[in-house]
């Protein structure tokens, strides 16, 4: 009786999600970092991009590589149907601003479209509870260069202008992860706005 009991505590363990990051109707951390638009770096503050309507902010493990790369374009390529739908787009990792000068510009990814925020130590990962994992030293990237930091796990929140997590996703490919976060701010888009 007592290994069915370890057997099965150990098989709920197993089935939980790596992570407990951040579920719809949380609040969202508010946060500031320097950020890079077209290869020209800005303080990026939360706070001030909700002043205009929904936020998007994806986190993503590295500039220049596969998936990262896919997801950017995929950003970019429906800009302006988050636009439509009121919403800004931020990326977050944990590459160096002069990292991000160049992955913002790259018309193949960023394009110049949204801005990319630079999270160097993780604690805006970590306020959203996300899980960091170190990237095997040597490892490089779509460049041929050395990544030299960390990785967040790759998930979106879009975030209400009331600073509320309207959704959380997670655990798609990077196109999906898109389309996801796109259905959910045209749906925030649908909704009647609350008379005060």
């Amino acid at each position: 009786m007592k290994h069915m009991f370890i057997a099965s505590l150990l098989a709920a363990v197993v089935a939980l999600p790596a992570t407990a990051a951040l579920k719809e109707g949380d609040a969202a951390p508010a946060f500031k970092a320097q950020a890079s638009q077209a290869g020209k770096a800005f303080s990026f503050s939360l706070k001030d991009a909700l002043k205009k309507g929904p936020v998007v902010v994806y986190f993503y493990p590295s500039a220049f590589t596969g998936g990262c790369n896919i997801q950017a374009h995929s950003f970019a390529v429906n800009h302006d149907k988050f636009s439509a739908a009121g919403a800004t787009v931020v990326g977050v990792s944990l590459d160096s601003i002069a990292r991000l000068n160049e992955f913002s510009a790259d018309p193949n990814y960023c394009a110049g479209k949204f801005p990319v925020a630079a999270d160097v130590d993780g604690d805006i990962a970590k306020s959203y509870a996300l899980a960091i994992r170190d990237i095997a030293a040597g490892k490089k990237d779509t460049r041929g260069v050395e990544i030299d930091h960390a990785a967040a796990e790759r998930t979106t929140f879009v975030i209400t202008p009331d600073g509320r997590i309207a959704a959380t996703v997670g655990g798609l490919t990077p196109e999906a992860n898109v389309e996801k976060a796109l259905a959910a701010v045209q749906q925030l888009a649908q909704r009647p706005a609350k008379k005060s």
